[in-house]
């Protein structure tokens, strides 16, 4: 009877044994062409998490996360790969699991709209939009109120166009206008109450021609003032 029990044992034991070696072995294995296969984890020296997501020859499939060498429960850091495709939706969040930002990423690229929330996780501060990594079109930022702080636009990261901003009244403070990233063509500035302080043109940066200027509600005229 103990022969029995005993040989039952240590077949259990041999089950369990091939078991938990069987699921080591999917961790972190390669296909026969050497590209990454199934569930991988990679950890910091210290022993916590450093990854863990699933490859499929050789790419990433599914959900990735992501995480920081204090913080083995939390990712800071979550991709989610569209299938058959090098896109990936991914959030960003603080060691507590606060949402910090969310977009889009082919590969180490930033493109399309990302949005940027306030220490609440929640309050939306920034809107932008990349293309290739870089800024690419229209740049919104918010006050904690919800109001406009900025209306901007970029071309290829470099400001361009007409861009505004704003008091957090809603008052209009400054209506400019960038070439490649530089000051050039008509410019306004505006008082806390609505008044126009100044007006006139850059080009490259510099104040040109002749510019407006208001003081205590009287007016001067300035030829050539330098920014």
């Amino acid at each position: 009877m103990r022969v029995k029990v005993y040989y039952v044992l240590i077949t259990c034991l041999f089950f369990l044994y091939n078991v938990s070696t069987n699921a080591q072995e999917k961790i972190n294995k390669f296909d026969l062409n050497g590209k990454r296969d199934g569930i991988w984890k990679k950890y910091y020296p210290n022993n916590n998490i450093r990854y863990q997501g699933t490859f499929k020859a050789g790419k990433e499939v599914g959900v990735f996360k992501y995480y920081d060498i204090t913080n083995a429960t939390q990712p800071t850091i979550i991709k989610t790969f569209k299938p058959n495709s090098s896109l990936a939706t991914v959030n960003f969040y603080t060691v507590k699991g606060i949402l910090k930002s969310t977009g889009t990423m082919d590969g180490k690229k930033r493109i399309g709209t990302w949005l940027y929330y306030y220490p609440d996780g929640k309050t939306l501060m920034i809107e932008e939009n990349y293309k290739n990594n870089e800024l690419e079109g229209s740049y919104k930022s918010y006050y904690r109120t919800g109001k406009i702080s900025e209306l901007l636009n970029y071309t290829s990261g470099k400001l361009n166009g007409n861009i505004k901003r704003y008091a957090d009244n809603g008052v209009l403070l400054e209506d400019l206008n960038y070439i490649n990233g530089n000051l050039n063509g008509p410019a306004i500035y505006y008082a806390g109450n609505g008044k126009i302080i100044s007006s006139g043109n850059y080009k490259n940066n510099e104040r040109i021609g002749t510019w407006v200027v208001n003081e205590e509600d009287r007016q001067k005229k300035s030829n050539n003032l330098k920014q």
